[in-house]
């Protein structure tokens, strides 16, 4: 058998995992996390699940069986088709794009993120949309798994943040725009103004936290890049995804297919919300 030393791997090549060696609720590495199921429900984002040991089965948000569970769990119905029940018994390995991925606990508190960087929480904790457009919040007591384009920093306010390293806020009122003023009237903004070039940064408008709580941030301003959620990845060799890359109509004709409820627009993401 051949080895495929990686990053940490011993001379011996790469540790190979089993059921019992993975670890409980935890990293398997900074880009994946291990779920234990034992006969428990998890919510989870479509697309992040990667493999499984065990029995556990995947029901849409509006499977009737599960009504109970997201009448008291779930209350985002724009997002309601962007995420599934896994329940059963067995681990789970939970991954986003090679992204950092990470564990987080509320304890009786409340949460605000990025829609597109969380991937899976525990029932306890009830779901619910933000009045802030691209953004959830979780409510109460539990574990939830999250991603982020780099580590994640915890800051605390008052404090202006650059909307596209935002990641969330938690136990804050929700942040309010902030726009400087000197940056906008300089020759960057008149530049910006004549030629359109550029767009916003976060030099010239930023979100302004204030009063007591913990602002997350990741470490770079570019944000995790959108995908749509349940659809088949646009590559060669994906059966129905679609030609060779660079070919007129290699697509399939996939770029015509409607957004999904709970992505954001070109518009929302140029202003990182």
């Amino acid at each position: 058998m051949s080895h495929y030393p990686g990053p940490g791997a011993g001379p011996a090549g790469p540790t190979v995992y089993d059921p019992m060696t993975l670890p409980v609720d935890d990293n398997v590495n900074h880009y994946t996390f291990c779920v234990e199921l034992k006969g428990s429900q998890w919510f989870l984002q479509k697309g992040k699940m990667i493999a499984y040991y065990g029995s556990i089965d995947f029901n849409g948000i509006g499977h009737g069986r599960l009504d109970r569970l997201v009448r008291t769990s779930f209350h985002s119905p724009l997002h309601a088709s962007d995420w599934v029940v896994a329940e059963g018994s067995g681990k789970m390995l939970l991954a986003d794009r090679a992204f950092d991925v990470n564990s987080y606990d509320l304890d009786d508190g409340n949460l605000t993120i990025r829609s597109g960087n969380l991937l899976a929480f525990q029932p306890t904790l009830s779901l619910k949309q933000s009045i802030v457009p691209g953004f959830l919040t979780l409510i109460g007591t539990g574990k939830f798994v999250a991603a982020s384009n780099g580590p994640v920093v915890f800051m605390e306010p008052p404090l202006r943040v650059d909307p596209q390293a935002l990641v969330g806020w938690a136990d804050c009122p929700s942040p309010c725009h902030h726009y400087d003023h000197g940056y906008m009237t300089g020759v960057m903004g008149g530049l910006r103004a004549l030629t359109g070039l550029g767009g916003a940064s976060g030099e010239e408008h930023q979100f302004e936290f204030v009063g007591a709580g913990t602002v997350l941030l990741q470490s770079t301003e570019t944000l995790m890049a959108e995908q749509a959620t349940g659809a088949v990845p646009h590559e060669p060799g994906v059966p129905g995804g679609g030609g060779m890359p660079g070919v007129p109509g290699g697509h399939g004709g996939q770029s015509g297919v409607p957004r999904l409820p709970g992505q954001l627009g070109d518009l929302q993401r140029r202003f990182g919300l």
